[in-house]
């Protein structure tokens, strides 16, 4: 009789554990991701991309992104800007694809296509594909990173991602 009534409280603690952790469990699986090489980005984007009324190519070996768990992506890659003016290229150098809306660079992003870059002063700016600012943010410059490629989205120690242009890198998260 002893061991029916331990059989029972332990069938009904573990189910009870299973269920006051399962929302937790599906949160952090919903939040994690992958990081996907330039190989998978470039059968996702386009191989041209449209930007201030311009379409441009799409430098699809140097680009990078996240694949949550729930198949969502956030995509980034170099563009060349060339037939840009230079006040747009000055902070036009990639395009982003967030599917879901993130946390970047101390800021919320809706989901969208924008296009971002690094200019000096260790800035990052984010605009609309009409050339319009959404935000500028402080970048982080890292002369630790062996061989610096020039774009490259990697996981951040302290949580979440990285993107880097060269040394320089914002963080995100979900």
């Amino acid at each position: 009789m002893n061991r029916q009534v331990v059989s029972r409280i332990t069938a009904a603690s573990l189910l009870a554990l299973s269920i006051a952790f399962s929302p937790a469990r599906s949160l952090a699986q919903q939040s994690g991701g992958t990081v996907i090489a330039p190989a998978d980005v470039q059968k996702l984007l386009p191989p041209s991309v449209y930007y201030a009324g311009q379409s441009a190519p799409a430098e699809l070996r140097n680009s990078g992104g996240v694949k949550f768990a729930d198949g969502k992506y956030v995509l980034a890659t170099l563009v060349e800007t060339s037939g840009y003016s230079t006040s747009v290229a000055a902070k036009y150098q990639a395009y982003f694809v967030a599917e879901v809306p993130i946390h970047i660079a101390g800021n919320d992003l809706p989901a969208g296509v924008y296009g971002i870059g690094f200019i000096a002063g260790n800035k990052f700016v984010v605009t609309d594909i009409g050339a319009h600012d959404v935000f500028t943010a402080s970048s982080t410059h890292d002369d630790a990173i062996r061989r610096p490629r020039p774009l490259l989205v990697t996981t951040d120690p302290a949580g979440g991602f990285r993107l880097y242009v060269g040394r320089d890198y914002v963080t995100f998260t979900r």
